[in-house]
């Protein structure tokens, strides 16, 4: 439950179109429900403004499975992020209509109707390698209803590529920048725009590299301003934050 289902299901008591011991029912789900292995949060819509997410990797895909049936039987929308075909498979016996993103490794079943993306979210990645990560981030982020604009493979070591581009840079309500090896893509693009960059660390790249740490070092001791830093290979980190970034910025326009 969000906080639009919970403003019309008080809206139709108050109006008499619907009994007070029917709206107790469907609180009563609230604030999350027991299915054995997972205690589903459905109070998490009103709170955050957008339903629980499920990390799937090291979850069963009937594990997933019994999380998404009581997602769904509550009209919320399922994201399974870290999932594998198994797990997709798993959500498409209790879901026909369920999705699989294959390089974001994300499952989706959304049954809302269609509402106009909001704002601009750029989410560029310094190389092809890093796409996992950065679609993760990219179809969140639309899925929280966003709009996004996606610049693939502008990393530092042809750093005419991300030139390029700086006037759609400079139009985003928030970049998120997404980067492996030596993770230097956010600082460049911090020094470029005025608004707001999410640095993404991936675990891509040599030894020395040390799965991702690296980056991930790099990117916190940036000296570009206005540079936040989320975990290692963090796309619906990154997404999540950006997502709130930017639907404030877009309200604040509107």
């Amino acid at each position: 439950m969000d906080r639009a289902a919970l403003r019309a299901l008080l809206e139709e008591v108050a109006s008499g179109k619907r009994a007070v011991e029917d709206a107790v029912e469907d609180l009563a789900r609230l604030p999350f429900a027991d299915v054995g292995a997972a205690k589903v949060d459905h109070h998490r819509g009103i709170r955050c403004g957008f339903p629980e997410v499920v990390f799937c990797q090291g979850k069963s895909p009937s594990q997933v499975r019994a999380i998404a049936r009581e997602i769904l039987d509550a009209g919320e929308v399922f994201v399974g992020t870290r999932a594998t075909p198994s797990h997709y498979q798993a959500v498409g016996q209790v879901a026909l209509d369920a999705r699989y993103f294959e390089d974001a490794r994300l499952v989706v079943v959304d049954r809302r109707e269609q509402r106009p993306a909001v704002g601009n979210i750029v989410v560029a990645s310094a190389g092809t390698a890093d796409t996992p990560v950065a679609e993760e981030a990219a179809v969140v982020a639309e899925i929280m209803g966003n709009h996004v604009t996606r610049l693939a493979d502008v990393g530092v070591a042809g750093v005419h590529r991300l030139l390029a581009h700086v006037d759609l840079l400079r139009e985003a309500n928030v970049i998120v920048a997404v980067a492996g090896m030596e993770g230097a893509l956010p600082s460049l693009i911090g020094g470029l725009v005025a608004c707001p960059v999410i640095a993404v660390p991936t675990s891509v790249g040599y030894g020395s590299h040390l799965g991702g740490l690296a980056a991930l070092l790099a990117m916190l001791n940036s000296c570009a301003a206005g540079i936040g830093v989320v975990n290692i290979d963090n796309g619906f980190g990154a997404a999540a934050l950006a997502s709130r970034i930017n639907q404030a910025a877009a309200r604040e326009r509107a």
